[in-house]
């Protein structure tokens, strides 16, 4: 019984080891070598991109508190609404009216 557990014990490990020793290999080929650029490629795109989304939510809402700071998002007045400072005569607007 323990010559049979010894001996599953070692076909296991063996199965392992060229399992491993396989994938090695293949990482080794220029077939195996393309496919990890091709990977690492495509991580850095997709961090690259996710730097970028990253960048446009932080300046849009860098944006949103300066509009807000300088009330650059309120509703522009009407002309009933606008009081310039000085003399103004009734029916006359802008500053190259005659007087």
């Amino acid at each position: 019984m323990r010559r049979l557990f010894w001996l599953a014990m070692g076909i296991t490990i063996g199965a392992l080891v060229v399992r491993k020793l396989s994938r090695a290999a293949e990482k080794m080929t220029p077939a195996g070598i393309a496919g990890s650029i091709a990977e690492g490629l495509r991580d850095l795109a997709e961090a690259i991109g996710d730097f970028g989304a990253d960048i446009r939510a932080a300046a849009a809402e860098r944006e949103a508190e300066l509009r807000a700071g300088t009330g650059l998002d309120a509703p522009l007045p009407t002309g009933d609404q606008v009081q310039l400072p000085g003399r103004q005569l009734p029916g006359r607007h802008g500053a190259h009216s005659a007087d």
